[in-house]
């Protein structure tokens, strides 16, 4: 369902909005919406999205989606009886806080988008609020060169990046899985993966990546590392301090080793009497990736 604010070419709504050429706008009924099959973003922070479903609860939705009109009845993955009247185009999380704060109407933009047009135009409002992390980018980047079989040159005039930008983030496509589970993550940065793609082995890319996260070495770090050739080898003493006393040597083999197992940092400190173990994450599905790794070697272990 919809109800429409102001109608005809360019007309003044009694809001006083007024009706531009391809587009309108109007109030529309949630569930007659259905999401952006081609979004580049994937994952939602659920603490920010918490907030936003308390900001809607109080004050309303501030700025409309944007949607497009689709054929009824032509069903997708995320809408396979084909119920919804519209497609999102932006605006994906105030469409989900909405639905959770119990909204029945949302604001919205009705343009006319193509198919060329959707995915260029999710991916620009997610660049523009820095909300893709940058394996997100890169896989839209792809989607992008692949439907408008354009170059690096030509994809960059389009969406109003540089050459070189649009390049060397598409490189991070070819990180091997462990090191770009770290940078989905959070873990290790853009930077930190494009200084790993200097190597040649993803063997050693992954040896590096754990390396990172452990010492927290900085991007300039890792770059000094490779280009002297200094990779991280585990050396006979390291192997003979796992089951030596507790010394200073011991606890950083410590925190190694779980590091590695948990995809994140993790510090050990010993003190006079006691200890400390810290393990870091990046954001709540992270934390619940961390939970998920140990309840799993729990349950290894119990049925041993």
């Amino acid at each position: 369902m919809e109800q429409q604010r102001g109608s005809g070419h360019r007309q003044e709504s009694e809001d006083g909005l007024r009706d531009v050429p391809g587009a309108r706008f109007a109030e529309i009924v949630l569930t007659d919406i259905r999401p952006n099959p081609r979004q580049p973003r994937t994952v939602f922070d659920p603490d920010e999205l918490d907030e936003l479903v308390t900001s809607i609860r109080e004050i309303g939705v501030l700025q409309p989606i944007v949607v497009r009109a689709v054929v009824p009845g032509q069903g997708t993955e995320e809408d396979p009886d084909g119920h919804a009247r519209f497609e999102l185009v932006m605006g994906e999380r105030r469409w989900r806080a909405s639905q959770e704060a119990g909204e029945q109407t949302i604001p919205a933009i009705i343009r006319e988008t193509t198919d060329d047009d959707l995915l260029r135009d999710a991916l620009l409002e997610n660049l523009h609020r820095s909300q893709l992390n940058p394996l997100e980018e890169a896989a839209a980047y792809q989607q992008l060169l692949d439907d408008f079989a354009c170059t690096h040159e030509e994809l960059a005039q389009r969406i109003g990046r540089s050459r070189p930008q649009i390049s060397n983030t598409l490189r991070l496509l070819k990180l091997p899985p462990l090191v770009a589970r770290r940078l989905a993550a959070g873990v290790l940065n853009a930077g930190h993966a494009r200084a790993l793609l200097g190597l040649d082995d993803p063997a050693a890319m992954e040896r590096l990546a754990q390396r990172i996260v452990a010492e927290g070495l900085s991007v300039r770090n890792v770059e000094e590392i490779i280009t002297l050739g200094a990779m991280p080898m585990e050396s006979a003493s390291r192997r003979r301090a796992r089951s030596g006393p507790i010394t200073d040597g011991r606890l950083e083999e410590v925190a190694t080793a779980l590091s590695n197992r948990l995809d994140t940092r993790v510090s050990v400190v010993m003190g006079q009497r006691k200890g400390r173990l810290t393990v870091e994450f990046a954001s709540v599905e992270d934390l619940d990736r961390i939970m998920k790794v140990l309840e799993q070697e729990s349950t290894q272990r119990g049925s041993k």
